[in-house]
Protein backbone atom coordinates (compact mmCIF):
# COMPACT_ATOMS: atom_id res chain seq x y z
CA UNK A 1 0.00 0.00 0.00
CA UNK A 2 1.38 3.43 -1.08
CA UNK A 3 1.92 6.11 1.50
CA UNK A 4 1.05 9.06 -0.84
CA UNK A 5 -2.42 8.93 0.84
CA UNK A 6 -1.46 9.92 4.29
CA UNK A 7 -0.63 13.06 5.70
CA UNK A 8 2.87 14.65 8.24
CA UNK A 9 0.08 14.43 11.22
CA UNK A 10 1.19 11.38 13.59
CA UNK A 11 -2.12 10.18 15.57
CA UNK A 12 0.72 10.31 18.53
CA UNK A 13 0.51 14.10 18.51
CA UNK A 14 -2.97 14.29 19.33
CA UNK A 15 -2.74 13.57 22.70
CA UNK A 16 -5.46 10.67 22.70
CA UNK A 17 -5.95 8.90 26.06
CA UNK A 18 -3.55 6.04 26.30
CA UNK A 19 -6.48 3.23 25.82
CA UNK A 20 -7.39 4.98 22.31
CA UNK A 21 -3.88 5.16 21.31
CA UNK A 22 -3.40 1.59 22.03
CA UNK A 23 -6.78 0.77 19.69
CA UNK A 24 -5.05 3.15 16.90
CA UNK A 25 -1.64 1.60 17.17
CA UNK A 26 -3.02 -1.88 17.02
CA UNK A 27 -5.22 -1.27 13.92
CA UNK A 28 -2.07 0.31 12.17
CA UNK A 29 -2.42 3.66 12.04
CA UNK A 30 0.53 6.10 12.55
CA UNK A 31 -0.22 8.54 10.27
CA UNK A 32 -3.32 10.62 9.40
CA UNK A 33 -4.55 11.19 6.33
CA UNK A 34 -5.95 14.45 5.40
CA UNK A 35 -9.81 14.45 6.16
CA UNK A 36 -8.14 12.99 10.05
CA UNK A 37 -5.40 15.64 9.94
CA UNK A 38 -8.16 18.70 9.36
CA UNK A 39 -10.82 17.01 11.42
CA UNK A 40 -9.24 15.63 14.46
CA UNK A 41 -7.78 18.10 15.57
CA UNK A 42 -10.71 20.66 15.80
CA UNK A 43 -13.16 17.68 16.88
CA UNK A 44 -10.99 17.27 19.93
CA UNK A 45 -10.75 20.82 20.74
CA UNK A 46 -14.88 20.90 20.56
CA UNK A 47 -15.60 22.02 17.58
CA UNK A 48 -18.34 20.45 15.72
CA UNK A 49 -17.44 19.25 11.96
CA UNK A 50 -19.28 18.89 8.78
CA UNK A 51 -16.53 17.05 6.92
CA UNK A 52 -16.52 15.91 3.09
CA UNK A 53 -13.56 13.61 1.00
CA UNK A 54 -13.08 11.12 -1.48
CA UNK A 55 -14.49 8.04 -0.45
CA UNK A 56 -12.24 5.80 1.24
CA UNK A 57 -9.90 8.55 2.95
CA UNK A 58 -10.80 7.55 6.27
CA UNK A 59 -14.05 9.47 7.39
CA UNK A 60 -15.06 6.85 9.84
CA UNK A 61 -11.76 6.54 11.68
CA UNK A 62 -11.88 10.17 12.13
CA UNK A 63 -15.32 10.66 13.37
CA UNK A 64 -14.84 7.51 15.87
CA UNK A 65 -11.60 9.12 17.19
CA UNK A 66 -13.38 12.34 18.40
CA UNK A 67 -16.06 10.19 19.70
CA UNK A 68 -14.40 8.40 21.70
CA UNK A 69 -11.96 11.34 22.85
CA UNK A 70 -14.99 13.04 24.09
CA UNK A 71 -16.69 9.90 26.37
CA UNK A 72 -13.41 8.74 27.61
CA UNK A 73 -12.52 12.48 28.87
CA UNK A 74 -15.90 13.66 29.75
CA UNK A 75 -16.45 14.07 33.77
CA UNK A 76 -20.21 12.88 33.46
CA UNK A 77 -21.49 11.44 36.21
CA UNK A 78 -22.03 7.84 34.93
CA UNK A 79 -24.46 7.09 37.62
CA UNK A 80 -27.35 9.46 36.07
CA UNK A 81 -26.90 8.07 32.70
CA UNK A 82 -27.87 4.69 33.62
CA UNK A 83 -28.36 2.76 30.89
CA UNK A 84 -28.93 4.86 28.11
CA UNK A 85 -26.21 5.91 25.16
CA UNK A 86 -23.70 8.35 25.66
CA UNK A 87 -23.26 8.40 21.42
CA UNK A 88 -25.44 7.86 18.53
CA UNK A 89 -23.91 7.55 15.29
CA UNK A 90 -26.49 7.14 12.20
CA UNK A 91 -25.68 5.56 9.29
CA UNK A 92 -27.87 4.96 5.89
CA UNK A 93 -27.82 1.22 5.54
CA UNK A 94 -27.25 -1.95 7.50
CA UNK A 95 -23.80 -2.55 5.51
CA UNK A 96 -22.31 0.53 6.60
CA UNK A 97 -23.91 0.42 10.04
CA UNK A 98 -22.59 -3.31 10.57
CA UNK A 99 -18.93 -1.93 9.05
CA UNK A 100 -18.63 1.44 11.34
CA UNK A 101 -19.86 -1.06 14.20
CA UNK A 102 -16.44 -3.53 12.96
CA UNK A 103 -14.47 -0.55 13.01
CA UNK A 104 -15.48 0.85 16.33
CA UNK A 105 -14.77 -2.10 18.03
CA UNK A 106 -10.95 -2.25 16.60
CA UNK A 107 -10.60 1.04 17.57
CA UNK A 108 -11.99 0.76 21.12
CA UNK A 109 -11.20 -2.85 22.30
CA UNK A 110 -8.52 -0.93 24.79
CA UNK A 111 -11.51 0.84 26.29
CA UNK A 112 -13.86 0.06 28.51
CA UNK A 113 -16.87 1.58 26.58
CA UNK A 114 -19.91 -0.78 25.10
CA UNK A 115 -20.53 -0.45 21.54
CA UNK A 116 -23.51 -1.55 19.77
CA UNK A 117 -24.96 -1.79 16.50
CA UNK A 118 -28.92 -2.13 15.47
CA UNK A 119 -30.72 -2.30 12.26
CA UNK A 120 -33.24 -3.77 10.11
CA UNK A 121 -33.76 -7.31 8.88
CA UNK A 122 -32.26 -9.71 11.24
CA UNK A 123 -31.82 -9.84 15.34
CA UNK A 124 -34.65 -8.12 16.76
CA UNK A 125 -34.67 -9.92 20.07
CA UNK A 126 -31.27 -9.85 20.48
CA UNK A 127 -31.03 -6.40 19.55
CA UNK A 128 -33.32 -5.33 22.25
CA UNK A 129 -31.60 -7.36 25.06
CA UNK A 130 -28.42 -5.50 24.06
CA UNK A 131 -30.11 -2.09 24.74
CA UNK A 132 -31.54 -3.18 27.93
CA UNK A 133 -28.32 -3.94 29.27
CA UNK A 134 -26.68 -0.79 27.99
CA UNK A 135 -24.47 0.53 25.86
CA UNK A 136 -22.26 3.71 25.37
CA UNK A 137 -22.01 4.05 21.84
CA UNK A 138 -25.37 3.22 20.03
CA UNK A 139 -24.96 2.75 15.81
CA UNK A 140 -27.84 2.26 13.65
CA UNK A 141 -30.17 3.04 10.64
CA UNK A 142 -32.43 5.45 11.75
CA UNK A 143 -36.14 3.06 11.11
CA UNK A 144 -34.49 0.38 13.54
CA UNK A 145 -33.17 3.24 15.62
CA UNK A 146 -36.67 5.11 16.04
CA UNK A 147 -38.64 1.71 16.29
CA UNK A 148 -36.65 0.65 19.66
CA UNK A 149 -36.49 4.49 20.89
CA UNK A 150 -40.44 4.74 20.99
CA UNK A 151 -40.28 1.46 23.17
CA UNK A 152 -38.50 3.25 25.40
CA UNK A 153 -35.49 1.05 25.96
CA UNK A 154 -33.53 3.78 26.10
CA UNK A 155 -33.52 7.60 25.67
CA UNK A 156 -31.28 10.52 24.29
CA UNK A 157 -31.16 12.60 26.29
CA UNK A 158 -27.83 11.32 27.86
CA UNK A 159 -26.16 12.05 24.31
CA UNK A 160 -22.82 13.65 24.62
CA UNK A 161 -21.90 13.07 20.82
CA UNK A 162 -23.99 12.83 17.92
CA UNK A 163 -22.77 11.58 13.92
CA UNK A 164 -24.19 11.87 10.85
CA UNK A 165 -22.60 9.37 8.21
CA UNK A 166 -23.11 9.61 4.34
CA UNK A 167 -25.84 12.37 5.08
CA UNK A 168 -27.11 12.74 1.54
CA UNK A 169 -27.49 9.87 1.29
CA UNK A 170 -30.10 10.16 3.88
CA UNK A 171 -31.78 12.84 1.79
CA UNK A 172 -31.47 10.02 -0.81
CA UNK A 173 -32.97 6.92 1.14
CA UNK A 174 -35.64 9.58 2.18
CA UNK A 175 -34.59 9.21 6.20
CA UNK A 176 -34.38 12.77 6.99
CA UNK A 177 -37.56 12.45 9.01
CA UNK A 178 -36.42 10.54 10.74
CA UNK A 179 -32.91 12.10 11.49
CA UNK A 180 -34.78 15.03 12.92
CA UNK A 181 -36.96 13.39 14.69
CA UNK A 182 -34.00 11.98 16.76
CA UNK A 183 -32.43 15.06 16.81
CA UNK A 184 -35.01 17.08 18.63
CA UNK A 185 -35.02 14.65 21.50
CA UNK A 186 -31.15 14.95 22.16
CA UNK A 187 -29.48 18.09 24.32
CA UNK A 188 -29.58 21.12 22.48
CA UNK A 189 -26.36 21.24 20.00
CA UNK A 190 -24.02 23.18 21.54
CA UNK A 191 -24.08 20.62 24.55
CA UNK A 192 -22.77 17.89 22.41
CA UNK A 193 -20.24 17.07 19.83
CA UNK A 194 -21.82 17.05 16.38
CA UNK A 195 -19.89 15.47 13.58
CA UNK A 196 -21.38 15.27 10.40
CA UNK A 197 -19.69 13.46 7.37
CA UNK A 198 -19.91 12.28 3.78
CA UNK A 199 -18.61 11.70 0.44
CA UNK A 200 -20.67 14.79 -1.18
CA UNK A 201 -21.61 17.72 0.92
CA UNK A 202 -25.05 18.91 -1.11
CA UNK A 203 -26.48 22.34 0.24
CA UNK A 204 -29.51 20.94 1.33
CA UNK A 205 -26.95 18.72 3.80
CA UNK A 206 -25.02 21.97 4.73
CA UNK A 207 -28.65 23.87 5.50
CA UNK A 208 -29.18 20.52 7.93
CA UNK A 209 -25.65 21.25 9.89
CA UNK A 210 -26.17 24.92 10.90
CA UNK A 211 -29.63 23.56 11.73
CA UNK A 212 -29.16 21.11 14.43
CA UNK A 213 -25.05 21.76 14.86
CA UNK A 214 -23.28 24.26 17.14
CA UNK A 215 -21.29 26.92 14.18
CA UNK A 216 -19.60 23.57 12.67
CA UNK A 217 -16.49 24.24 10.85
CA UNK A 218 -17.14 23.55 7.17
CA UNK A 219 -14.11 20.61 5.98
CA UNK A 220 -13.80 19.46 2.24
CA UNK A 221 -10.66 18.15 1.28
CA UNK A 222 -9.61 17.96 -2.66
CA UNK A 223 -13.36 19.00 -3.42
CA UNK A 224 -12.51 19.69 -6.79
CA UNK A 225 -11.05 16.07 -7.52
CA UNK A 226 -14.60 13.58 -7.37
CA UNK A 227 -12.90 10.55 -8.38
CA UNK A 228 -9.43 9.10 -6.31
CA UNK A 229 -6.73 9.45 -9.03
CA UNK A 230 -5.66 6.39 -8.69
CA UNK A 231 -8.80 4.99 -10.00
CA UNK A 232 -8.15 3.72 -14.14
CA UNK A 233 -11.37 4.54 -15.32
CA UNK A 234 -11.92 2.90 -18.86
CA UNK A 235 -15.44 2.29 -21.27
CA UNK A 236 -16.88 0.33 -23.31
CA UNK A 237 -19.38 1.05 -25.87
CA UNK A 238 -21.32 -2.25 -26.62
CA UNK A 239 -24.50 -3.36 -27.77
CA UNK A 240 -27.14 -5.05 -25.02
CA UNK A 241 -26.35 -8.55 -26.85
CA UNK A 242 -22.51 -7.96 -26.09
CA UNK A 243 -22.44 -7.12 -22.48
CA UNK A 244 -22.43 -10.47 -21.36
CA UNK A 245 -19.74 -11.43 -23.77
CA UNK A 246 -17.78 -8.74 -23.36
CA UNK A 247 -17.83 -9.28 -19.01
CA UNK A 248 -16.42 -12.43 -19.46
CA UNK A 249 -13.99 -11.87 -21.96
CA UNK A 250 -12.43 -9.01 -19.44
CA UNK A 251 -12.76 -11.50 -16.57
CA UNK A 252 -11.30 -13.97 -18.39
CA UNK A 253 -8.27 -11.73 -19.40
CA UNK A 254 -7.99 -9.69 -16.40
CA UNK A 255 -8.17 -12.42 -14.16
CA UNK A 256 -8.83 -10.09 -11.13
CA UNK A 257 -8.53 -11.57 -7.56
CA UNK A 258 -11.25 -9.25 -6.15
CA UNK A 259 -13.89 -7.72 -8.15
CA UNK A 260 -17.36 -6.08 -8.03
CA UNK A 261 -19.95 -5.89 -10.73
CA UNK A 262 -22.61 -3.37 -10.23
CA UNK A 263 -25.93 -3.55 -11.82
CA UNK A 264 -28.79 -1.50 -11.91
CA UNK A 265 -32.13 -3.86 -11.17
CA UNK A 266 -32.34 -7.18 -8.71
CA UNK A 267 -32.54 -9.12 -11.94
CA UNK A 268 -29.78 -8.03 -14.35
CA UNK A 269 -27.64 -8.93 -10.90
CA UNK A 270 -29.70 -12.53 -11.04
CA UNK A 271 -29.07 -12.75 -14.76
CA UNK A 272 -24.87 -11.53 -14.49
CA UNK A 273 -24.72 -14.13 -11.18
CA UNK A 274 -26.50 -17.37 -13.43
CA UNK A 275 -24.20 -16.36 -16.58
CA UNK A 276 -21.10 -16.21 -14.37
CA UNK A 277 -22.10 -19.64 -12.80
CA UNK A 278 -22.54 -21.23 -15.96
CA UNK A 279 -19.06 -20.14 -17.47
CA UNK A 280 -17.43 -20.88 -14.41
CA UNK A 281 -16.86 -18.05 -11.83
CA UNK A 282 -17.63 -17.70 -8.55
CA UNK A 283 -20.18 -15.27 -7.19
CA UNK A 284 -22.40 -14.05 -5.23
CA UNK A 285 -25.37 -11.37 -5.51
CA UNK A 286 -26.21 -8.40 -2.96
CA UNK A 287 -29.10 -6.73 -3.70
CA UNK A 288 -31.54 -4.97 -1.36
CA UNK A 289 -34.24 -8.25 -0.94
CA UNK A 290 -31.30 -10.41 -0.04
CA UNK A 291 -31.90 -11.63 3.67
CA UNK A 292 -29.59 -9.62 6.04
CA UNK A 293 -28.13 -12.96 7.15
CA UNK A 294 -27.53 -14.21 3.91
CA UNK A 295 -25.90 -10.44 3.20
CA UNK A 296 -23.76 -10.43 6.16
CA UNK A 297 -22.46 -13.89 5.39
CA UNK A 298 -21.97 -12.83 1.40
CA UNK A 299 -19.53 -10.22 2.70
CA UNK A 300 -17.73 -12.04 5.14
CA UNK A 301 -16.99 -14.58 2.20
CA UNK A 302 -16.21 -11.62 -0.18
CA UNK A 303 -13.81 -9.55 2.79
CA UNK A 304 -12.36 -12.92 3.45
CA UNK A 305 -11.13 -13.69 -0.22
CA UNK A 306 -13.74 -16.82 -0.43
CA UNK A 307 -15.72 -15.47 -2.98
CA UNK A 308 -13.65 -13.65 -5.60
CA UNK A 309 -16.68 -11.57 -7.78
CA UNK A 310 -19.34 -9.91 -5.68
CA UNK A 311 -22.70 -9.16 -8.20
CA UNK A 312 -24.12 -5.94 -6.49
CA UNK A 313 -27.16 -3.25 -6.91
CA UNK A 314 -26.31 0.31 -5.20
CA UNK A 315 -26.93 -1.41 -1.66
CA UNK A 316 -23.23 -1.89 -2.07
CA UNK A 317 -21.89 0.99 -3.33
CA UNK A 318 -21.85 2.77 -0.67
CA UNK A 319 -19.26 2.42 2.93
CA UNK A 320 -18.12 -0.81 2.77
CA UNK A 321 -14.39 -0.92 3.24
CA UNK A 322 -13.14 -3.97 1.32
CA UNK A 323 -10.06 -4.25 1.16
CA UNK A 324 -7.83 -5.34 -2.21
CA UNK A 325 -10.76 -4.89 -4.66
CA UNK A 326 -8.51 -4.54 -7.67
CA UNK A 327 -11.54 -3.94 -10.51
CA UNK A 328 -15.03 -2.46 -10.60
CA UNK A 329 -17.55 -3.23 -13.20
CA UNK A 330 -20.35 -1.31 -14.08
CA UNK A 331 -22.20 -3.49 -16.29
CA UNK A 332 -24.73 -0.59 -16.08
CA UNK A 333 -23.76 2.67 -15.95
CA UNK A 334 -25.59 4.41 -12.86
CA UNK A 335 -28.56 6.90 -13.75
CA UNK A 336 -27.33 9.22 -10.84
CA UNK A 337 -22.99 10.76 -11.30
CA UNK A 338 -23.07 10.72 -7.77
CA UNK A 339 -23.60 6.70 -7.75
CA UNK A 340 -21.15 6.35 -10.28
CA UNK A 341 -18.35 7.85 -7.88
CA UNK A 342 -19.16 6.09 -5.35
CA UNK A 343 -18.95 2.67 -7.19
CA UNK A 344 -15.84 3.37 -8.44
CA UNK A 345 -14.58 3.91 -4.57
CA UNK A 346 -14.77 0.68 -3.56
CA UNK A 347 -11.62 0.32 -5.28
CA UNK A 348 -8.58 1.99 -4.68
CA UNK A 349 -8.86 2.92 -0.92
CA UNK A 350 -6.28 3.96 1.39
CA UNK A 351 -3.36 4.88 -0.95
CA UNK A 352 -3.74 1.87 -3.29
CA UNK A 353 -4.44 2.10 -6.97
CA UNK A 354 -7.74 0.01 -9.12
CA UNK A 355 -9.41 -0.29 -12.07
CA UNK A 356 -13.06 0.69 -12.78
CA UNK A 357 -14.31 -0.48 -16.32
CA UNK A 358 -17.86 0.78 -17.90
CA UNK A 359 -20.73 -0.59 -20.19
CA UNK A 360 -22.14 2.24 -21.90
CA UNK A 361 -24.87 -0.10 -23.36
CA UNK A 362 -28.34 1.00 -25.41
CA UNK A 363 -30.22 1.41 -22.42
CA UNK A 364 -27.77 3.79 -20.08
CA UNK A 365 -25.12 5.50 -22.56
CA UNK A 366 -27.71 8.24 -21.93
CA UNK A 367 -26.30 8.61 -18.34
CA UNK A 368 -22.37 9.05 -19.84
CA UNK A 369 -21.97 12.61 -20.62
CA UNK A 370 -23.92 13.85 -16.77
CA UNK A 371 -21.17 11.07 -15.32
CA UNK A 372 -18.59 12.49 -17.39
CA UNK A 373 -19.61 16.31 -16.53
CA UNK A 374 -19.78 15.35 -12.92
CA UNK A 375 -16.32 13.76 -12.66
CA UNK A 376 -14.78 16.63 -14.42
CA UNK A 377 -13.07 14.57 -17.36
CA UNK A 378 -14.23 12.40 -20.19
CA UNK A 379 -13.65 8.35 -19.41
CA UNK A 380 -10.93 6.95 -22.18
CA UNK A 381 -13.07 4.60 -24.42
CA UNK A 382 -11.48 1.50 -25.07
CA UNK A 383 -12.55 -0.97 -28.32
CA UNK A 384 -14.89 -3.87 -28.35
CA UNK A 385 -12.77 -6.05 -30.30
CA UNK A 386 -13.84 -9.87 -31.34
CA UNK A 387 -11.11 -10.87 -29.06
CA UNK A 388 -12.66 -9.76 -26.30
CA UNK A 389 -16.17 -11.36 -27.17
CA UNK A 390 -16.39 -15.17 -25.45
CA UNK A 391 -19.44 -16.60 -26.16
CA UNK A 392 -21.05 -17.85 -23.14
CA UNK A 393 -22.27 -21.17 -21.70
CA UNK A 394 -25.81 -21.26 -20.91
CA UNK A 395 -26.32 -19.96 -17.43
CA UNK A 396 -27.43 -21.67 -14.52
CA UNK A 397 -29.78 -20.06 -12.37
CA UNK A 398 -30.68 -21.05 -8.69
CA UNK A 399 -32.52 -24.25 -8.20
CA UNK A 400 -36.01 -22.90 -6.31
CA UNK A 401 -37.38 -25.11 -3.70
CA UNK A 402 -40.45 -26.57 -4.94
CA UNK A 403 -43.53 -24.68 -3.16
CA UNK A 404 -45.57 -27.49 -0.58
CA UNK A 405 -48.77 -26.39 -0.20
CA UNK A 406 -50.79 -26.72 3.14
CA UNK A 407 -52.51 -29.94 2.35
CA UNK A 408 -48.99 -31.83 1.03
CA UNK A 409 -47.65 -31.32 4.73
CA UNK A 410 -47.35 -34.72 6.46
CA UNK A 411 -47.76 -34.62 10.00
CA UNK A 412 -48.62 -31.16 10.78
CA UNK A 413 -50.89 -30.37 13.70
CA UNK A 414 -53.07 -28.17 12.04
CA UNK A 415 -53.64 -30.05 9.12
CA UNK A 416 -57.39 -30.27 8.05
CA UNK A 417 -58.44 -33.55 6.31
CA UNK A 418 -60.47 -32.78 2.81
CA UNK A 419 -64.01 -33.13 3.47
CA UNK A 420 -65.65 -35.94 2.08
CA UNK A 421 -67.06 -35.64 -1.33
CA UNK A 422 -70.50 -35.29 -1.29
CA UNK A 423 -73.09 -37.82 -3.73
CA UNK A 424 -75.55 -34.72 -3.41
CA UNK A 425 -75.20 -32.02 -6.11
CA UNK A 426 -76.46 -29.73 -3.89
CA UNK A 427 -75.20 -29.40 -0.40
CA UNK A 428 -77.91 -29.79 2.30
CA UNK A 429 -78.03 -27.16 4.97
CA UNK A 430 -76.89 -29.02 7.78
CA UNK A 431 -74.01 -31.57 8.61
Amino acid sequence: MSDNHLSSTLFSSLNLPEELSQGIEKTGFTQCTPIQAETLPLALAGSDIAGQAQTGTGKTAAFLIALMNRLLTSDTDNANVKHNPRALVLAPTRELALQIHKDALALGEATALKIGVVYGGAGYDTQKEMLREGLDILIGTPGRTIDFFKQNLFNLKSIEVMVLDEADRMFDLGFIKDIRFLLRRMPDPDKRLNLLFSATLSFRVIELAYEHMNNPMLIKIEAEKVTADKVVQQIYYTSNDEKIPLLLGLLKQLAPMRSIIFVNTKDAGNKVNAFLTGNGFNAGTLSGDVPQKKRINLLKRFQDGELPILVATDVAARGLHIPDVSHIFNYDLPQDSEDYVHRIGRTARAGSSGVAISFACEDYAFALPDIEAYVGNKIPTERVTTELLVAPEPPIYPKKAPRVHHHQKSGSKNQRRRPARRSHSKATSSS
